[in-house]
């Protein structure tokens, strides 16, 4: 049987006009720049403000009665260290025009976020098991592969700083107990304030 043809075929699709393939374009670029770019939005003075707190509350909870008091002060600083930490990088983001959760920024989360829930985990696990003393050690550790997990979709200087917080820990957990509340200000204290300067200084806040 003969096969019918159409009398006009159908007109080919109009392509699309050249200012939205531009358009296109400049999103697929700003998307790829924003996946490689380093995380920049680490707040350098945030970190210097923990860094006093975290001197202080060593202070405070080293002139603690009890352990449950002890543990209190240090659970008070983690949680006004997280508020201070997330307004100075949402301060420093909308400054600088940088979204603070895509791209690096949501890399970033992704990889501080699991340590740090661990550590919380845990910390609950060994006071209800007596074992507070190695809680220092333990919460070192955990930050600096926080810090040093996400250092790498940030700036250079960050995983340098969890690498020294994770030093830091591992000492805590092979010297005398005494040593405990001036390894965390030390850490806590003096690791936030002497890498928050720099970071400050060279990254825009």
């Amino acid at each position: 049987m003969t096969k019918v043809l159409p009398i006009r075929e159908d007109p080919a699709p109009e392509p699309p006009a050249l200012h939205a393939r531009a358009m296109d374009n400049l999103a697929f670029i700003r998307s790829t720049m924003e996946n490689a770019g380093a995380f920049t939005a680490v707040s350098g003075w945030g970190m210097v403000i923990v860094g006093f707190m975290a001197v202080a509350a060593s202070f405070i909870a080293s002139a603690q009665p009890s352990t449950a008091r002890w543990l209190d002060v240090w659970l008070a600083l983690a949680a006004a260290g997280i508020v201070v930490q997330l307004w100075a990088m949402l301060a420093k983001a909308r400054a600088s025009g940088v979204p603070l959760l895509s791209g690096p920024g949501r890399k970033f989360v992704l990889a501080v976020s699991p340590p740090l829930l661990a550590g919380a985990v845990l910390t609950i696990v060994l006071h209800r098991a007596g074992m507070t003393a190695i809680l220092p050690g333990l919460w070192l550790l955990l930050y600096g592969a926080a810090v040093a997990a996400g250092g790498a979709f940030s700036v250079e200087i960050v995983p340098v700083m969890g690498l020294c917080f994770l030093a830091a820990g591992a000492l805590a957990l092979f010297t005398p107990l005494a040593w405990n509340d001036w390894i965390l200000a030390i850490a806590f204290g003096g690791f936030h304030i002497a890498f928050g300067i720099p970071i400050a200084r060279r990254y825009g806040g």
